[in-house]
């Protein structure tokens, strides 16, 4: 049973990550996404390493747990962030957060495919389902004025290295703590965003309005930092069904949330998808219902 400490932290959280998408967008604007990436990731990891140091956990990998920082990172972390933020470049932020968390579908679908996992009524509808929701946003993109089809290519290659990440974690025998391994997949992640920024986007300015800076203040602390943390305190205590319910809403509040963070009004294509991708991730992320025992009569 979810207590109402939790619940509230779980909401917190939903918000925060949901509002973290128009945000994004919103920092795009002034700042190029590879250097945004970098900054907010950079700072979020520091705070994120000072905060669990002060707590007592052990923050330094010893020997072959380098490598698991290394191979679950390169997914997980630097594929998935480096590609997203390519997608809302392109495309409207609730768009992106749309097409962004049909990662949990990719992650059945890969396991059935390559990892020999049993193919289910419910996966089988999740796939379809997520295949409509796509359709629809790509048909919209090709048939408005500004579309940019593109984008959706970056977020679903983005959310598919997410997939591949979160299976390589649940596989993962880790011996160094969860909080660890996360603070030094995003100080890895943020050296690389470093060197790409550096390769492909010319030095910022740094001369940005109010908004942007507390947007990248929103990214480091909020988004990388506090609900990083709130996450990983209710993780390991959540019901599976709690966890996907957060899942489902986010999207819809990076949508609703646009158009009062960054003035992106939805059609009625996002509705629809929103639908399709929240009924997908219910599918697959859902518990069965136990079947009701029918009462013997005399």
């Amino acid at each position: 049973m979810i207590s109402r400490k939790q619940l509230l932290a779980l909401v917190a959280l939903t918000l925060m990550w949901g509002i973290n998408w128009p945000m994004m967008k919103l920092s795009l604007r002034e700042l190029s996404p590879m250097y945004f990436r970098a900054c907010t990731m950079t700072v979020g990891a520091l705070f994120l390493y000072s905060w669990y140091r002060a707590r007592g956990l052990r923050m330094l990998p010893q020997g072959a747990e380098w490598q698991s920082v290394i191979r679950i990172g390169l997914p997980n972390m630097l594929g998935w962030h480096t590609v997203s933020i390519l997608g809302v470049k392109e495309l409207a932020s609730g768009r992106a957060a749309i097409l962004g968390f049909t990662m949990p579908i990719w992650t059945v679908l890969i396991g059935v495919l390559f990892l020999g996992e049993r193919l289910t009524r419910r996966v089988a509808l999740a796939a379809v389902a997520v295949a409509i929701a796509i359709a629809l946003l790509i048909s919209h993109e090709f048939t408005a004025l500004s579309g940019r089809p593109l984008g959706i290519v970056w977020m679903e290659i983005a959310a598919v290295c997410w997939a591949i990440g979160t299976l390589m974690m649940r596989r993962a025998h880790l011996t160094l703590p969860v909080e660890t391994l996360t603070v030094w997949m995003m100080i890895l992640t943020a050296g690389c965003l470093w060197l790409i920024a550096g390769l492909s986007e010319p030095w910022p300015s740094w001369q940005f309005s109010g908004a942007m800076w507390a947007s990248l203040a929103y990214g480091a602390f909020i988004n990388y930092g506090f609900a990083q943390t709130m996450w990983a305190g209710l993780a390991r205590n959540l019901p599976p069904a709690t966890s996907a319910m957060s899942v489902m809403a986010i999207p819809l509040v990076g949508t609703l949330s646009a158009t009062v963070i960054v003035g992106e009004w939805p059609h009625w294509q996002d509705f629809v998808a929103i639908a399709f991708v929240m009924a997908a991730i219910a599918a697959v992320l859902l518990p069965p219902r136990a079947p009701r025992l029918q009462g013997k009569t005399a």
